[in-house]
């Protein structure tokens, strides 16, 4: 280990990989920063599944996204960091739905499907697990990256269109839906047909999201539509 200090001044241990034997470059990066990232370490501590569940957390301390008592949907959920916390959020009286097209160990306190949120059928799952519509629809989803900014960016474009189509599907109005785009923001069609389905629209970058990445999130509150619309 190489001892350094954070930003905070506190003692920091850097840890560094014994050996690199069998592993690519790119793998050997990403190893290196897992070990060495604070919120992975605070994921694990907290017993969140994932580091990225402090990127909700800091983007519903900003926007107020939860509230006791919610009905709402984790979009492509798995390992279920998100999950996690909307079940806290939402409470005994909340209920929490969380779909992913693969197979995801279950989520204490919430409801988990498996299936493609762009069919019908999930649509339907979805609605009948929540006995009603969903306040909040949340997508931490992504496609894996090319490394090619202009095709990433079309790419997570795709989903969120597909989220929003979703999302206008099963919410109740005055629901709020947040999904995760890429820098460069929302493509003007998606931002112009969410600023029509929406109160108000923004973007922000929650302190959980690496400095290095790309990714960003778009935040829409006020729907004002109701769900099949």
């Amino acid at each position: 280990m190489t001892e350094s200090r954070n930003p905070g001044g506190e003692r920091n241990l850097s840890t560094r990989l014994r050996t690199a034997k069998g592993r690519s470059t790119a793998s050997q990066k990403w190893l290196q920063r897992q070990l060495n990232d604070p919120y992975v370490k605070a994921a694990k501590a907290a017993g969140w599944r994932s580091r990225a569940a402090f990127k909700i957390i800091e983007l519903d301390e900003r926007f107020g996204l939860f509230r006791p008592g919610q009905r709402i949907v984790d979009l492509g959920a798995a390992p279920g960091g998100w999950t996690q916390v909307a079940v806290k959020r939402a409470g005994e009286r909340g209920k929490v739905v969380a779909l992913d097209i693969l197979p995801m160990d279950p989520v204490p306190g919430a409801i988990t499907l498996q299936g493609d949120f762009n069919e019908e059928a999930a649509e339907r799952a979805v609605l009948e697990a929540l006995d009603g519509t969903a306040d909040l629809v949340i997508s931490d989803i992504a496609p894996n990256t090319t490394g090619h900014n202009a095709t990433d960016h079309i790419r997570i474009l795709a989903l969120v269109e597909l989220a929003a189509d979703f999302a206008r599907k099963v919410l109740t109005p005055g629901g709020a839906f947040v999904a995760k785009v890429f820098q460069g923001g929302t493509e003007r069609d998606l931002l112009n047909a969410l600023k029509r389905d929406y109160a108000t629209v923004r973007h922000a970058k929650p302190p959980a999201s690496r400095k290095d990445s790309a990714e960003m999130y778009v935040v829409a509150q006020g729907f004002r539509g109701g769900a099949g619309g």
